[in-house]
């Protein structure tokens, strides 16, 4: 879930140990081609999250979650549960991530918010087709389709309580780190409003949790 490692790496510049993991070989590869580089205290885990109890058998002061990773995942109780398992005791894990509530709009239309999605969608993925990722690429994918699963903000923080986490702290923000609709405007370098700050929402959370 880390990609390329750009946030990995940018804790192990400054001083920490770091580990990151991600399902995509070509990801890892790059990582690992990057941190060579720039001979960095970090190490890359090709592995699906919820086969790393297989390949990783280590415990963690921090484990650390940013944007645009919950959504991949279709089984939000299990992840926590490898959270949980990786760290400490008295070590922290700390998300900040897109907000659920985000994503019950149709980022397709250019000049209004508009319902399209269920908060509630249950078990079964999202499926859609996207020509193009959310890089600025512009070539075309081969394979269109695409699966995300929606996750309610009650279902993350109950599930990392469950797994034995104690939640110290939860933020809500009326910013975002991307333009994912056209009608957002750019307040500051890499941070996004709704222009004349039309529609007040929460569009990214943040939850800090140890293990006791």
């Amino acid at each position: 879930q880390c990609q390329f490692g750009m946030d990995t790496l940018s804790w192990a510049r400054l001083g920490a140990n770091v580990t990151g993991v991600d399902f995509s070989d070509k990801s890892i590869k790059l990582a690992n081609e990057i941190n060579d580089r720039l001979k960095l205290p970090a190490k890359f885990i090709c592995s699906n999250v919820y086969d790393l109890p297989d390949v990783l058998d280590e415990e963690f002061d921090i484990v650390f979650t940013s944007y645009g990773v919950l959504c991949w995942l279709p089984d939000i109780e299990q992840w926590a549960k490898i959270v949980s398992k990786y760290l400490k005791k008295g070590g922290t894990f700390f998300i900040s991530e897109f907000h659920p509530f985000l994503w019950i709009f149709d980022d397709e239309n250019t000049s209004k918010l508009e319902y399209k999605y269920p908060y509630f969608y249950g078990k079964d993925p999202l499926h859609y087709k996207a020509e193009y990722t959310y890089t600025e690429q512009e070539k075309s994918l081969e394979n269109i389709d695409g699966y995300n699963w929606q996750h309610t903000f009650g279902t993350i923080i109950t599930s990392l309580i469950q797994a034995g986490l104690k939640i110290q702290e939860i933020k809500e923000y009326p910013h975002t780190y991307f333009q994912q609709f056209p009608f957002m405007e750019e307040k500051e370098k890499g941070v996004w409003t709704f222009k004349n700050d039309k529609y007040n929402l929460p569009l990214v959370f943040s939850i800090k949790a140890v293990k006791e």
